[in-house]
């Protein structure tokens, strides 16, 4: 940081050291000598009223007279004179060796202003105070002379303001001398000290620049009850808040992008659904619509030929029939809560009946099929396996994974249903020999109009919904269902509930 909450504080507290030291020279240059003569004034002035009070009691040779001006001639350094105006007589002075007090009155009154100078300070009724240099020794004084109250005894006093210039300069001197000590001593101080202050506001902006990153793996640890500890535990409830926020937005927008990604893929499929449906309804509509205008010219005179054109418009109006049927079997699987017949039947019989029907499916494809039952054991089981189900949509279900099995066999292979009693439940497969699907096409095969092989599936008519129908079937019958790559080909599988009895015996 280029300037630190520690840098500011010393600096501060330096200013305010510096400021202070130049305030205390500017007052002793401008105050102190003001200060001292006022104060001397003062004490001349209370001097002055004892002294009056004394005389005025007592009378000039008062018990306390001389008490009062050594008192005031020690404390204060005031040298002081009472002279008789009547006899000009000195009754009491404290002055020693000289007659310096009338020679100041003398000046005072019969000097001319232009050889000595003087400026009064105070002036009263009974006295007059003044400040002036003496002629002689060029020392600055103040002077006090007047009467006291019995109109008859005269009153001098001096002191003397020597060397206060000196001392003020002295004074100020020493004021810098400490106040550069102090600055340099109190800077240290502050420095170090500061430390205790500025360290939790540092830990707390680092903090603060983690979180304006995002990054939220550290938190506030200072235990502290003033201020800063409260700023610091609502930033760590801000952090906490923040990082939940931001979490639940990222699982949002992920969901979201999943959402889209899922609806451009299903929007994709049902356009490829729609093209493939065109093109299938396309064929038969033409070949019917020519071989119905065949017929009505009358192209077809012989028997034979009209019934060959008649097995035509049968056969593609058959095929246009069945994909219809599946897209409203469809539709209606998934148009909310399915409406299940649920019946008890033999599943033996059902898988019979679907690989008679097909049966031309696998000749033309030269396959061998198979079909058989086992217990738990693995033995072969004969009996009829009965299963509680909706047995017209489980007759979808195996249609359609026949149907696909005998599409995708390869030439000579060969297509099995198994059925094997599992406890309370029926596992049924359906295998064909042939290619794997690829695996990364396996969580996608039971999504509407989902083909893996699109060109194989526009041969033989394959519209990409059978897989659907069995996924919205089982789902709807709250069973399992799957497929898997095997190493000779693919098993797609099922399971449904057995008709047992109280026993554990198959219902009759």
């Amino acid at each position: 940081m280029k300037h630190s909450i520690r840098y500011r504080f010393t600096v501060l507290f330096l200013a305010i050291v510096v400021g202070l030291v130049l305030l205390s020279l500017a007052i002793n240059t401008f105050g102190l000598e003001r200060f001292y003569r006022a104060r001397k004034v003062g004490e001349i002035e209370r001097a002055y009223a004892r002294i009056d009070a004394e005389v005025e009691k007592n009378g000039q040779n008062g018990v306390n007279l001389s008490g009062i001006l050594n008192e005031y001639s020690n404390k204060y350094n005031i040298t002081i004179a009472l002279i008789d105006s009547a006899s000009s007589k000195s009754l009491i002075t404290t002055e020693r060796g000289s007659d310096l007090l009338l020679r100041r009155l003398q000046r005072y009154l019969f000097t001319s202003s232009g050889s000595s100078s003087f400026t009064v300070v105070k002036e009263t009724d009974n006295y007059r105070i003044l400040t002036g240099a003496d002629t002689a020794t060029q020392e600055e004084n103040i002077d006090c002379f007047g009467y006291l109250s019995d109109n008859q005894t005269m009153v001098l006093m001096t002191t003397p303001l020597a060397n206060l210039k000196e001392s003020v300069l002295l004074a100020n001197r020493f004021f810098a001398v400490a106040g550069i000590f102090t600055m340099l001593l109190g800077g240290c101080l502050i420095f170090f000290t500061t430390r205790q202050v500025t360290k939790p506001i540092q830990s707390l902006a680092a903090f603060s620049e983690k979180v304006g990153n995002l990054d939220f793996s550290t938190r506030f640890q200072l235990k502290r009850q003033d201020e800063i500890g409260v700023l610091g535990n609502n930033m760590n409830r801000m952090a906490d808040q923040l990082e939940k926020t931001i979490g639940e937005l990222k699982d949002a927008n992920a969901e979201l992008q999943e959402d889209i990604r899922k609806k451009e893929e299903i929007d994709e499929m049902r356009k490829e659904f729609i093209a493939n449906v065109s093109h299938e309804l396309k064929t038969p509509i033409a070949l019917i619509q020519g071989y119905a205008e065949g017929l009505n010219d009358g192209l077809c005179e012989d028997a034979e030929s009209r019934k060959y054109y008649l097995d035509v418009i049968i056969d593609e109006a058959g095929k246009m029939n069945s994909l219809v049927r599946q897209l409203i079997t469809l539709s209606k699987l998934e148009s909310g809560a399915p409406d299940l017949e649920i019946s008890t039947f033999d599943l033996k019989g059902l898988i019979d009946g679907v690989l008679h029907n097909t049966k031309l499916m696998g000749e033309n494809r030269g396959a061998t099929v198979k079909a058989e039952c086992m217990d738990e054991s693995g033995a072969f089981y004969d009996e009829a396996v009965l299963v509680r189900a909706d047995e017209f949509k489980i007759e979808e279900v195996l249609t359609n994974y026949v149907s696909n099995a005998f599409h995708h066999v390869n030439e000579g292979g060969s297509v099995l249903v198994s059925v094997r009693l599992a406890g309370s439940r029926v596992h049924v497969g359906v295998r064909n020999t042939g290619s794997h699907i690829p695996e990364e096409d396996l969580p996608h095969i039971w999504d509407k109009f989902y083909k893996v092989d699109k060109a194989h599936s526009r041969a033989y008519g394959g519209s990409g919904i059978g897989l659907s129908i069995v996924k919205a079937a089982m789902e709807a019958h709250s069973m399992p269902y799957g497929v898997e790559n095997l190493d000779d080909g693919v098993n797609f599988w099922f399971e449904l509930p057995r008709a047992v009895d109280a026993d554990g015996k198959a219902e009759i």
